[in-house]
């Protein structure tokens, strides 16, 4: 194995037979992406594209850690929004982490070797980031996924516009807007990941995939891939599709609300405990992403928005509220889905003086 796997670094680079290796190593935070981790993922990536003999990339953690990846370091991020808010800086800090992780993910949606991520276990935000832009996708009993922005004054972003909407009917829009956890087999039901497999064979797969020519990504990840039944939500699309598929923000609440079932008045009071003005962002965010046609588009309208919201009230009071203290109890300004204004919501996707890939 050779490359840059010194225990001490959070994100290890490392070719290992015919494979490079990204494995994330910062379990005290559960893996959570750092500004130098994206760069260095991303340097890496430029390296190995140059390598012939580099066939492939595979992401992981560090064995015998808690994993997949939480998200972004999003503390960091608050502490600069904070800042700038009081007067004491201009966010410069917050500005580089967006931009250079979603830089990373524009070059991992378009990478010209194949990518294998292992979400073998919580897969969050930016974790999802670096997942699921890839041709390959490995779900396990272990996989949690979820886009819970909402809940802290942010949005499904990471891409989350692009690939969300185009999830089999309105899943997208119910996982984005509520926040809800996918486990294990549901994973690969919903089509956020392309195979599911035990735990115990990823050193196994790992292995193979890394150390055979003779056979493709594909034989050897059907060597592994086990089928999955109808996901937990099965008895639920109807209504999913129905009511996350009306046209307004307040159409779906309402539509919740008069739903005679306890599912339905479960994920009107989720929607309560969010971000009025996170979920109107969300909600546009989803909507005009479905119609864009290329991945930059979206990354680009998602920093547009990213650059506003961590300076908002409520991402700021959410991650105080769900993060630091932990009262669970965020001061949501909008307080409800009816009293966002819609210019507000408008501003959010405006044009920058400086863009993402400017």
């Amino acid at each position: 194995m050779t490359g840059l796997m010194a225990a001490d670094k959070p994100l290890m680079a490392a070719v290992t037979g015919r494979a490079g290796l990204i494995r994330l190593n910062r379990p005290e935070a559960l893996h959570a992406l750092t500004t130098n981790m994206c760069q260095v993922f991303s340097d890496a990536l430029s390296r190995w594209e140059a390598d012939d003999g580099v066939a492939l990339v595979m992401i992981d953690h560090a064995p015998e850690t808690r994993g997949f990846c939480a998200g972004g370091d999003i503390r960091a991020v608050a502490e600069s929004a904070r800042l700038a808010r009081s007067g004491l800086g201009d966010a410069a800090a917050a500005r580089r982490f967006f931009r250079t992780e979603y830089s990373l993910n524009t070059r991992l949606k378009y990478y010209s070797k194949p990518l294998i991520a292992f979400m073998d276990g919580v897969v969050m935000g930016g974790g999802v980031g670096i997942s699921v832009h890839g041709a390959y996708r490995i779900a396990t009993e272990n996989t949690l996924f979820a886009m819970p922005e909402t809940g802290i004054g942010l949005f499904p972003d990471i891409g989350g516009g692009w690939f969300l909407p185009r999830l089999k009917g309105e899943l997208g829009m119910w996982l984005a807007l509520t926040g809800e956890r996918l486990k294990g087999a549901d994973v690969k039901a919903a089509g956020i990941a392309t195979h599911y497999v035990a735990s115990k064979d990823l050193p196994a797969l790992k292995a193979a995939l890394s150390e055979s020519s003779s056979e493709t990504i594909e034989d050897i990840l059907a060597r592994y891939d086990r089928p999955v039944s109808a996901p937990s939500y099965a008895e639920h699309i109807e209504a999913i599709n129905r009511i996350f598929g009306k046209p307004t923000l307040t159409d779906i609440a309402l539509a919740l609300k008069l739903e005679d079932s306890d599912w339905a008045q479960h994920q009107g009071e989720v929607l309560a405990t969010r971000s009025p003005l996170s979920l109107a962002v969300t909600h546009r965010q989803l909507r005009v992403g479905r119609q864009m046609q290329r991945f930059e588009e979206v990354m680009r309208m998602e920093y547009r928005i990213a650059c506003r919201m961590c300076l908002s009230n409520d991402f700021v009071e959410g991650v105080r509220a769900v993060l630091e203290e932990k009262d669970m109890s965020p001061r949501w300004s909008p307080v409800s889905i009816g009293c966002v204004p819609e210019a507000t919501v408008a501003m959010m996707f405006a044009p920058l003086d400086v863009e993402l890939y400017d």
